[in-house]
């Protein structure tokens, strides 16, 4: 007897395999797939400006790095005692302004030269509500904690959610043609946004994703984050204290479903490989000096010495 519905998912033309170069950019789950693909040694990197919410800030942020459109002045604040970037995550904010524009531009760079070799891009959309700066009627990525009096709230249309999903899916190709993009929907519960708002929000993520391309197509894809949590995983037990992330039960799971369809099968045995040896690297002996301890060492630099010779693009 089964208790739960099992989202049907169809395996992708193009996984990632241990050669993949890839992007995440996103909300916070981003974060989490980013976190696995890092312990198990693939060549990820997630958001290198911070978490970005809603599909205009990431498209606004991907389009200064694509046509690098260099951080001035202009594009900073000071808030707080910290300076600011409304297209960034707070995360990034700095107490000098010099330093500040510096970093932006560095990241920026950094990233442009990193999507032109991307073979994957996978963006996680968070919400659909976003906040409109009164002065500029710009939508920001992040308040910074600015007062909510300087921000008109709004929910971002199912078409200018695809507008978004086209424009950001044409920057990518502009410098990287061959690179796949997969799109997803974050699982986490913006409910300080209320719950009949929040599930208007997905709603709106979902339809603009599924009306922008032909799900046929093999270059971009959709992979059911969202959808897992809420059928599979529909039990209060996935969720973590606050009840709106995903814990790491639900991360876990939704991880091995993306294995499933988007991890070449060739990889799974050195993923175990590399789960074992960080397992080990994570052991905290009793007796650091002991000479079976020593033996347990030698055995584990050994493992990863041909695991490395075997795969040379991971690093411990």
């Amino acid at each position: 007897m089964h208790f739960s519905t099992k989202i049907p998912i169809t395996k992708s033309h193009h996984p990632v395999d241990y050669s993949s170069r890839i992007l995440l950019l996103g909300s916070c789950f981003s974060e989490n797939i980013g976190a696995k693909f890092e312990y198990y040694k693939f060549q990820a990197t997630s958001n290198p400006f911070g978490i970005i919410f809603n599909p205009v800030s990431i498209e606004k942020v991907l389009s200064r790095i694509i046509n690098q459109q260099y951080f001035t002045e202009r594009d900073i604040f000071f808030h707080n005692e910290r300076w600011h970037c409304y297209e960034v995550h707070s995360e990034v904010s700095h107490e000098n302004k010099d330093e500040f524009i510096q970093n932006l531009n560095k990241i920026l760079s950094s990233t442009h030269f990193q999507i032109c070799s991307i073979t994957h891009c996978i963006i996680t959309y968070g919400t659909s509500w976003v906040y409109r700066l009164k002065s500029t009627n710009e939508v920001v990525a992040n308040c910074h904690k600015v007062p909510q009096n300087q921000f008109d709230k709004e929910i971002l249309s199912v078409e200018v959610i695809e507008k978004s999903i086209k424009s950001t899916i044409d920057l990518i190709y502009k410098i990287n043609p061959n690179c796949k993009v997969i799109f997803t929907v974050s699982p986490v519960r913006h409910l300080k946004d209320g719950f009949v708002e929040n599930q208007r929000s997905k709603a709106h993520l979902v339809t603009a994703i599924h009306t922008t391309y032909n799900s046929q197509l093999t270059t971009h894809n959709y992979f059911p984050s969202y959808e897992i949590m809420m059928d599979e995983l529909r039990d209060y037990r996935f969720y973590g204290a606050d009840m709106l992330h995903p814990n790491e039960v639900a991360v876990d799971y939704i991880w091995e479903r993306f294995c499933e369809r988007n991890v070449s099968k060739e990889c799974y045995s050195i993923m175990l490989e590399v789960d074992t040896i960080q397992k080990g690297l994570a052991h905290r002996s009793f007796n650091a000096n002991s000479e079976r301890h020593q033996r347990f060492l030698d055995t584990l630099f050994q493992k990863m010495k041909l695991l490395q010779e075997q795969v040379p693009v991971i690093k411990f």
